[in-house]
C-alpha cells in the first residue's frame, strides 16, 4: 500500500510491479499519478486515523509505503505490531515526517554538524527565536512537502511574513515552525542512501541541486564534492539511518560549507532531486533501488553509468488537466527524456514534467545540466 501517490510515488509503484508486487495506491484526490499505474486505489484523507485504519484492514498489505509527509504516522506503531511492514520502519516514518524530530535527532542525539535552530508555535515566540538566531534565517513549517510555507528572513520587515506563509504552508494540522541559521554554503547535495536486510549500506553518487521557494528546480549527478567531504556525508548518513532502523532509500541531503559538511535534510523514501537518476545515469534508478531494498532482494553494487540532469518543468495557474507544447521538438534532441506526470489539474508552480539528459563521464554533469534546463524552457503548460 503505497500512501501518497505523486510522480515520485508513480515510479515506484511500475518498480514494484517489474518485480511481481500487486500495489495499492492511496491519495487524497482521484485520477493521482500513481493511481494511473496502480492495481488498486483509495481515496482519503490521510491525517484521518480512522479512516487509515479502515483502508489497512481492507486491504491487509504486507508493505505499507508511505510517500508523503501528511499522514497519521503514529498508526503506524500498531501496523507493525499487526505484522505488518513499514517502509523503512514506523519510526522513521514518524520522525522524519516532523522536522523537529529529526533535527533533535541528528543534531542532540547523534551529534551531527547542523544549523544553529529555534521552534516556535506563536507569533511571539517566532519573533523572539529570529533575533537569538539572526538575520538572515530560514524559516520552515515542521511539516510541509515540496518546499511549501519556506521563506527566508532577510529583514526585520519580512519577519511577520514569513511566519503567515510558514502557516499557510502548513500540512496537516501541526502549526508550528522551525527557525534555522542561515548556512553560507557552497552548494547543496542530495546524498541518496540505501539501507539493505541483508547487505551492507550503499550509497548513490553525490547528487547536486538548485531550489527556488524551497522546491528543486534541477538537478545533477554526478556534482563535485571532495573525497573528505563525501567520506563525511556518508558516515553522517549512515549513522542517521541505522539510528531510525528499516530498509530502503533516502534522500538525505547536505549543505557543503568552507567549515564541512552539515546535515540539514532526510526523506526516508526517493527523492524528488533523484529524478535525474531516470536519465539511466546509474545501473539502478532511485525507484529500482527502492523497490529491491524493501522487498529485501539483493543490490550487490551501485555504479555510476553516464552523468545526467533533471530540470523540472512548471505550470504557471490554476486550471484543469493541461496539455503541453514543445515536447516533440524537444524530443528531437540526442540522449534527452520528457516525462509527464499526468496530474489532472495545474496550479502556481506545481510540477507537471521533467526533463532529462545524459552524457559520457568523461564529459561531465555541466553540459548534460545546461541542455536540460534549457530544454525545459522550451516546453509550455497549456492551462486548460
Amino acid at each position: 500500500m503505497l500512501l501518497g501517490s505523486g510522480e515520485l510515488g508513480k515510479e515506484v509503484v511500475i518498480a514494484l510491479q517489474r518485480l511481481g508486487q500487486f500495489v495499492v495506491a492511496v491519495d487524497s484526490y482521484e485520477g493521482a499519478p500513481a493511481m494511473q499505474v496502480a492495481h488498486d486505489y483509495e481515496v482519503i484523507n490521510m491525517l484521518d486515523g480512522d479512516a487509515l485504519d479502515r483502508i489497512v484492514a481492507k486491504h491487509k498489505p504486507d508493505l505499507i509505503v508511505p510517500e508523503i509527509e501528511a499522514i497519521r504516522t503514529e498508526r503506524f506503531y500498531d501496523y507493525e505490531k499487526q505484522g505488518m511492514t513499514v517502509v523503512p520502519s514506523a519510526k522513521a516514518a514518524n520522525f522524519t515526517m516532523n522536522r523537529k524530530a529529526i533535527r533533535d535527532l541528528a543534531a542532540k542525539e547523534l551529534g551531527l554538524r547542523t544549523a544553529q535552530y529555534r521552534y516556535a508555535t506563536n507569533l511571539e515566540v517566532f519573533k523572539k527565536s529570529v533575533m537569538e538566531i539572526g538575520i538572515p534565517c530560514v524559516v520552515k513549517p515542521l511539516m510541509s512537502s515540496s518546499g511549501k510555507g519556506q521563506s527566508v528572513v532577510k529583514s526585520e520587515a519580512d519577519v511577520e511574513k514569513s511566519w503567515n506563509y510558514a502557516m499557510e504552508g502548513s500540512r496537516g494540522d501541526y502549526k508550528e515552525v522551525i527557525i534555522e541559521e542561515f548556512i553560507k554554503f557552497d552548494s547543496e547535495i542530495t546524498l541518496l542512501t540505501v539501507t539493505q536486510k541483508n547487505g551492507k549500506t550503499l550509497f548513490c553518487p553525490p547528487i547536486g541541486h538548485r531550489q527556488e521557494r524551497g522546491d528543486y528546480q534541477e538537478s545533477w549527478q554526478p556534482c563535485a564534492i571532495s573525497d573528505k567531504d563525501l567520506k563525511e556525508a556518508q558516515e553522517m548518513a549512515e549513522k542517521v539511518t541505522r539510528s531510525l532502523t528499516g530498509y530502503g532509500i533516502w534522500g538525505i541531503e547536505f549543505f557543503l560549507t568552507a567549515k564541512g559538511v552539515y546535515f540539514s535534510e532526510l526523506s526516508p523514501r526517493p527523492h524528488d532531486t533523484g529524478m535525474v537518476t531516470l536519465a539511466n545515469t546509474q545501473n539502478y534508478n532511485e525507484f529500482e533501488l527502492h523497490a529491491r531494498a524493501i522487498l529485501g532482494l539483493p543490490i550487490p553494487n551501485i555504479e555510476l553509468i553516464k552523468c545526467g540532469a533533471s530540470a523540472v518543468v512548471l505550470a504557471s495557474k490554476e486550471g484543469g488537466r493541461p496539455d503541453f507544447k514543445g515536447v516533440e521538438a524537444v524530443l528531437e534532441n540526442k540522449n534527452t527524456d520528457v516525462k509527464i506526470f499526468n496530474k489532472p489539474t495545474t496550479r502556481p508552480y506545481r510540477r507537471m514534467a521533467v526533463v532529462l539528459c545524459n552524457d559520457s563521464i568523461e564529459g561531465g554533469a555541466d553540459r548534460p545540466k545546461e541542455k536540460a534546463i534549457s530544454l525545459s524552457k522550451q516546453i509550455e503548460v497549456l492551462h486548460t
